[in-house]
């Protein structure tokens, strides 16, 4: 392991010297990777110091017990020896989760969309607990979350609701809640207690660079209309809300959530960016779980994920056939037990493709 480390290390010191260097720093699309690049080895680095150090206290140790009289150094000795072999396993699992190459877009905001689907009113109902759901988690992490668009449901929730989410690492977390979510429950619209199965979809998008994708002006038709969302009478009288409608693939993105125009304008033209460039992606992702079978991240949108279950309080992810009996907070966004465990499984399964390289 430590050769691979010593390998990683001459990388770090390359892109030490690099991000310093004027040409790479007037290069925004090239300082920002090699930045990014920078962070994750730096944090390589810091494990690699802890795990020279625990192989010196091994070595060390083990000198003293075979050649030292003094029976205190001795013991002294086989403590150190007792507690750096307890460690050493246990600092190699750890680097070896972090030498699993890096998702490139995981550390990027995300655009995320949840649309009501089969069951009517409770759908939307459903809909906007998923949203509620997702937003408590973004901000216990300390992420900004920033409301895009939406259509309301007829009797609460929403038909779909789109939102920004900026902050460390979002994408490479919250893509793990798209796919089908179910919910089993007696609707509030149901007066003879039946049990109804409904359904939301949750989409996640890496928010695009203005690098990563090129929109050129002219394939986008560009409309203003009065929004009919809540803000004040100026929202119902003024064109402020945009719709972009990008002709070439027929994607469309609006945005009705700013009262100024050119806000609106701004925000549509990165999930835009953001639609076009999860189009790409996705052929990649399905490419790359179907090579390695994996259905935790696969990006197939018609995957039923989770179920939310009340009669049972329960909660299971199917993916990984874990089942928590925790609804209440769950559904209050403490879903971090569930994100960890697929992180987990992804992550083994993407250690068992790179084990003979470690």
């Amino acid at each position: 392991m430590l050769d691979k480390l010593n390998f990683i290390k001459q990388r770090f010191d390359e892109v030490s010297d690099l991000i310093i260097q004027p040409d790479i720093m007037s290069d925004q699309k090239r300082y920002i990777e090699l930045s990014k690049e920078y962070k994750d080895l730096k944090a390589i680095m810091d494990e690699r110091e802890a795990y020279i150090e625990l192989k010196n206290n091994l070595e060390e140790a083990e000198e003293i017990i075979s050649n030292e009289s003094d029976q205190e150094m001795v013991d002294m000795a086989k403590l150190q020896y007792d507690e750096a072999k307890d460690e050493l396993p246990k600092l190699e699992e750890k680097i070896r989760m972090m030498l699993i190459p890096k998702d490139p877009e995981d550390a990027k905001n995300a655009v995320v969309e949840v649309r009501a689907g089969a069951g009517g009113d409770e759908a939307s109902i459903f809909a906007g607990d998923i949203f509620r759901m997702l937003s408590k988690y973004c901000e216990h992490k300390g992420w900004k979350v920033d409301v895009v668009d939406y259509s309301e449901g007829t009797n609460g929730g929403y038909k779909e609701i789109q939102f920004e989410v900026s902050g460390e690492d979002v994408y490479g977390t919250l893509k793990y809640e798209a796919g089908v979510h179910r919910v089993q429950r007696v609707p509030q619209t149901e007066t003879q207690g039946r049990v109804h199965t409904s359904a939301a979809t949750v989409m996640v998008f890496p928010e695009a660079e203005e690098f990563d994708v090129e929109v050129n002006p002219k394939d986008v038709r560009i409309d203003y209309f009065c929004s009919s969302g809540p803000g004040g009478q100026s929202v119902n009288t003024t064109y402020s809300a945009v719709r972009l409608t990008h002709e070439p693939t027929g994607i469309v993105a609006q945005c009705q959530d700013q009262k100024s125009q050119h806000k609106n304008k701004e925000k549509a033209f990165r999930v835009l960016r953001s639609r076009l460039y999860e189009m790409e992606l996705a052929k990649k992702q399905a490419e790359d779980a179907e090579k390695r079978g994996s259905m935790v991240t696969s990006g197939d949108r018609s995957a039923k994920i989770r179920t939310y279950n009340y009669a049972q309080s329960r909660v299971t992810d199917h993916r990984i056939n874990l089942t928590l009996y925790d609804l209440d907070n769950i559904i209050n966004g403490d879903i971090e037990k569930i994100i960890n465990e697929l992180k987990l499984v992804d992550n083994t399964e993407k250690l068992k493709n790179i084990s003979d390289d470690l």
